[in-house]
């Protein structure tokens, strides 16, 4: 019985993935404006940071934030308010029906995003040296993975309990992915190491998994400006986004198991009452 209800969710898993995956390459012109309009903010950026003769490292924080805003704006449309959308569109009551947990259904859809969107964020990263012609430093190579990983693992299993919150707005869940679009740019530290924000401000911002594994990976591209600009040491960061990694799934299953009860309860997640 566990063997058929891992295959069955494992299933689950493999097909919503795949709409993502293979979905995104019959719209070329999606891909063409995810790659090219990012870029736009990192060269503003970057001639920012140029015109103001920062050190050279600045623009590679620029470039590695911008492509790192791929993936925060995937969790905040693509996986946030996606429960939201399918109930719009009807196709909510047939998750609910479905013999499958509903985490593996956000699980194929965290997959399906962070394919598309890593392909996405890879080539605003090659356009952007390319561009600008910044090194980095790749000496520790499996670093770079292991915290690339856990910080996804962070961030979509935070986007996985927006899922639930977002569907209890109703309405409401467009203007909060809007709401918290541009505010996490900044608090986060997007174009600039968070460390400037201050030790307080910074602190609270690292509950988005994104503000400490961005500033993360800036130190472990660019090894020589750890002590002056990274925030906290690489080891430390890593240990805070594992326990964000085990925080964000448990609340994630939390609050999915209670809006599933509520909608069997109530019909509010089938009923438009709003």
């Amino acid at each position: 019985m566990s063997d058929t209800w891992l295959m069955t969710n494992l299933r689950a898993v493999k097909g919503r993935a795949y709409p993502r995956v293979i979905g995104a390459s019959r719209e070329p012109s999606w891909i063409f404006f995810e790659v090219a309009l990012p870029l736009l903010t990192v060269a503003a950026y970057a001639y920012i940071y140029k015109f103001m003769d920062a050190p050279a490292a600045f623009i590679g924080f620029v470039i590695l934030g911008g492509a790192m805003t791929a993936f925060w704006l995937n969790v905040l449309w693509g996986m946030a308010s996606q429960l939201y959308w399918e109930k719009e569109t009807g196709n909510l009551q047939l998750y609910m029906m479905a013999p499958i947990s509903r985490m593996s259904l956000l699980a194929g859809m965290a997959v399906g995003g962070l394919i598309g969107t890593t392909m996405r964020a890879a080539a605003t990263m090659i356009i952007g040296i390319g561009v600008f012609s910044i090194t980095l430093d790749l000496s520790e190579p499996l670093m770079l993975v292991v915290v690339f990983m856990v910080t996804m693992i962070a961030l979509y299993g935070m986007g996985m309990m927006f899922a639930s919150l977002y569907l209890l707005l109703g309405r409401e869940a467009w203007h909060m992915s809007n709401l918290m679009t541009e505010p996490i740019y900044l608090a986060s530290g997007f174009y600039f190491p968070v460390k400037a924000l201050g030790a307080y401000a910074a602190v609270g911002a690292s509950v988005i998994p994104i503000t400490l594994g961005l500033d993360a990976l800036r130190q472990l591209f660019y090894p020589a400006t750890s002590g002056e600009y990274g925030f906290l040491p690489i080891e430390v960061e890593l240990l805070i986004l594992a326990g964000l990694c085990v925080m964000f799934l448990i609340l994630s299953k939390l609050s999915l198991d209670y809006m599933e009860k509520l909608g069997k309860r109530t019909g509010r997640l089938t009923l438009r009452w709003q």
